[in-house]
């Protein structure tokens, strides 16, 4: 490894790094910050360097991955079938979480069906001069100029690289829905350069519509025991997360005691409901750009700025329009409103403004707050005000409209979030 950091391309790659590091407000002058930059900069370059010469170039496995890229790209049978077997056990796992999950998708992009077309997009780069080719063979795109750095878009075997693949999906999304007013990428923050470097690629290729490409560089999730790193083996399997939710939002719904009357399959279903409502929310109601501890207990709390406190506030108000044994769906003539009822009206008044707030900033996080405050001023407002208890029938029949209102918006916000609520709790 000494004679390896000794090369020139080595410290060419330092240089680079250390440059990517200043451009960002790095003190470099810090001693601490420097002993961090430089540890993080050398666990790179050790798995760069590793994986482009040692593996791909030097390895007997190495050689057989990269004969087996060509032998995929050239469609030799065996190797694609094996490929499509592969990823098929993929989709599948993926298809039970997104369903567990309640996420759909209304189409998918496969790299494999795109790269074919960032390969033309580099050729035709070529040729205009916005790429260019190395002496062996590999095509890169030079953007120091720009504040960034030179970047491959194919190997030197001609094989397309991540970057490569990015660019053509990005093409054909737009040649599908040439409407589209943008696109939002939602992928973790360790990703940040990679998409500087295709938006601005694709804006040198003449794209207008890449200026309205947006990277949502989303924060870790960190545990309790320390961040999860797949390497190491401290990750939390997303199936296995979404049963631990529901094994404890049952345990604690059990201490609670409040479910008589429930069959099993209610009870089944409130666990569900409950559990993923806590793991949404907890997610969400951190800012994406945030990173953020993760704690499975803390999450399912029936008190506090948690997906069950606001679940269980719904519920409560869909009790209450259950009880009421009258009429309220007619205008009620109230003259005077108690304080509480005024401050509970300000706040579902500003609905609206929070959606075009949460929407401009790419952040669900403004919604999912906004409802817990919403629901701070409801049970404020319940535990001061008498609602079905009140003798005037004109407040009582306002006090029910208002408290329907605000179980319509938590309705509303959550469905938002992705977060089912329940009638009853």
């Amino acid at each position: 490894m000494k004679n390896l950091i000794s090369s020139k391309e080595v410290v060419e790659f330092f240089k680079e790094e250390i440059d990517k590091y200043l451009k960002e407000g790095y003190d470099l002058s810090n001693e601490v910050v420097k002993i961090q930059v430089h540890q993080q900069i050398y666990k790179k370059a050790i798995k760069t360097i590793y994986k482009n010469h040692f593996f791909n170039k030097h390895s007997k496995i190495g050689a057989e991955v990269q004969q087996m890229l060509l032998d995929w790209e050239a469609g030799k049978p065996e190797v694609v079938a094996l490929w499509k077997k592969m990823n098929q056990w993929v989709y599948d796992g993926f298809e039970v979480t997104y369903k567990d999950l309640g996420v759909e998708f209304d189409s998918y992009y496969y790299e494999s069906n795109t790269y074919l077309l960032g390969k033309e997009v580099v050729q035709f780069g070529l040729e205009k001069g916005i790429f260019e080719k190395d002496p062996d063979g590999s095509v890169w795109i030079d953007l120091t100029e720009d504040g960034l750095d030179r970047k491959i878009v194919l190997r030197s075997d001609g094989t397309a690289v991540y970057m490569t693949q990015d660019i053509g999906t990005a093409i054909q999304r737009v040649k599908d829905n040439p409407d589209v007013g943008g696109m939002v990428y939602t992928v973790g923050n360790e990703q940040d350069y990679h998409f500087k470097v295709l938006f601005l690629i694709l804006k040198k290729l003449g794209f207008d519509w890449a200026e309205d490409l947006f990277h949502l560089s989303y924060g870790m999730v960190e545990l309790p025991s320390g961040k999860m790193k797949s390497r190491e083996g401290t990750v939390v399997d997303a199936d296995d997360l979404i049963e631990e939710m529901v094994v404890t939002a049952k345990e604690i719904s059990e201490e609670l005691g409040k479910l008589d009357g429930y069959s099993e399959e209610e009870k089944a279903n409130l666990y569900r409901t409950i559990g993923l409502g806590a793991l949404k929310y907890y997610m969400l109601k951190v800012d994406p750009k945030k990173g953020m501890m993760f704690n499975p207990e803390e999450s399912v709390d029936f008190a506090g700025n948690t997906g069950p406190f606001i679940q269980y506030t719904y519920a409560r108000i869909q009790s209450i329009l259950r009880k009421a044994d009258f009429d309220y769906n007619v205008t009620s003539n109230v003259v005077e409103m108690h304080e509480k009822e005024k401050e509970l009206i300000k706040q579902v008044a500003l609905f609206p403004e929070m959606i075009q707030s949460a929407a401009h900033n790419h952040s669900p996080a403004l919604i999912a707050n906004y409802t817990y405050d919403l629901v701070k001023e409801f049970n404020s407002f319940y535990q001061n005000v008498s609602i079905l208890g009140e003798e005037n029938l004109d407040k009582k029949i306002f006090r029910v409209q208002l408290a329907k209102q605000v179980g319509e918006t938590i309705g509303l916000a959550f469905s938002l979030l992705g977060i089912r609520v329940p009638e009853r709790m």
